[in-house]
């Protein structure tokens, strides 16, 4: 008997099934905020073994009221880790440029005391010195999950971002299936957002399928036509685009006659690969700008 899945949910169970195929085991802890639900108490004197601990501890504790967390200061003694202080991310003060008083710029800090110290002491434990708990602002422990040091991606998960990806699955299909196996939008510790800025970054300096080869080729076709065109290309054991110089008959004319001055910019950045480009330029006899290279 056949199942009467409309188009849509058929889509759904089988990216379900893509997600899943791999490696069941384990995703749902991954995904879901383990162990938040547990009430969590600080005071004076408790003591850790290490600032990580110190640090997981009091973010969790902020998740559950509501606010989110910094590293404010920190100092050291002989490069040893003596001492560290993390505070609520409204504490300072904030600057404004604003020149118009009846349009002031938009704040997050209000001065908030809220913070937790602690001291390394001689037994090399971990110990909280100070603790300010009370806020001059209202909390919300609603929006916790959207707050930068509660958003996390594990490995796992990671893995299964980039494998979709690979396997053309678009990021929306791939994003609901992990809201529904984390059983809602609630108990994942990311948003859509963070995924895609995962894979964008992961396909930083990248080519593109077939791309190499086609440079490669566009190059090699312009060296038959200008015995004096050259170029190298420098890609990695991945295929990963490293470097790409090149410079045609003219280009390297110019640079014998005028190439005392040499300028080069670097700050422009393709839309595509987001990777520097960098024109070597001089200065002709007529005070005109002529290209060396590229």
């Amino acid at each position: 008997m056949e199942l009467g899945y409309s188009d849509s949910v058929r889509e759904n169970v089988e990216i379900l099934d893509v997600v899943s195929a791999s490696e069941e085991v384990g995703i749902l802890d991954d995904v879901i905020n383990q162990g938040e639900s547990e009430v969590v108490h600080l005071k004076v004197g408790m003591k850790f073994d290490t600032v990580d601990e110190i640090y997981e501890l009091y973010r969790k504790y902020a998740q559950q009221k509501g606010f989110p967390i910094k590293k404010r200061s920190s100092k050291k003694d002989n490069g040893v880790l003596r001492y560290i202080c993390f505070a609520c991310c409204r504490e300072g003060k904030h600057k404004t440029d604003s020149e118009t008083p009846l349009q002031p710029e938009p704040t997050s800090k209000f001065g908030c005391k809220a913070k937790l110290s602690a001291r390394l002491d001689l037994d090399e434990k971990w110990r909280i010195s100070v603790l300010v708990l009370d806020h001059n602002h209202e909390t919300s422990p609603s929006k916790s999950r959207f707050w930068r040091c509660n958003k996390k991606i594990s490995n796992h998960v990671k893995k299964k971002l980039l494998l979709n990806d690979k396997a053309g699955i678009r990021m929306h299909k791939h994003y609901y299936t992990l809201v529904v196996e984390a059983g809602g939008y609630e108990n994942v510790t990311f948003e859509e957002k963070d995924c895609r800025n995962l894979v964008e970054k992961e396909r930083h300096l990248k080519l593109g399928e077939g791309d190499a080869m086609a440079i490669q080729s566009y190059f090699s076709k312009m060296q038959k036509h200008n015995t004096g065109f050259f170029f190298n290309i420098d890609l990695d054991k991945e295929g990963r685009l490293k470097n790409i110089f090149w410079a045609d008959g003219r280009c390297r004319e110019a640079y014998k006659e005028f190439g005392e001055v040499i300028t080069f910019d670097t700050t422009y950045l393709t839309n595509k690969y987001d990777m520097p480009f960098a024109p070597f330029v001089g200065v002709n006899h007529h005070g005109q700008s002529t290209l060396f290279g590229c």
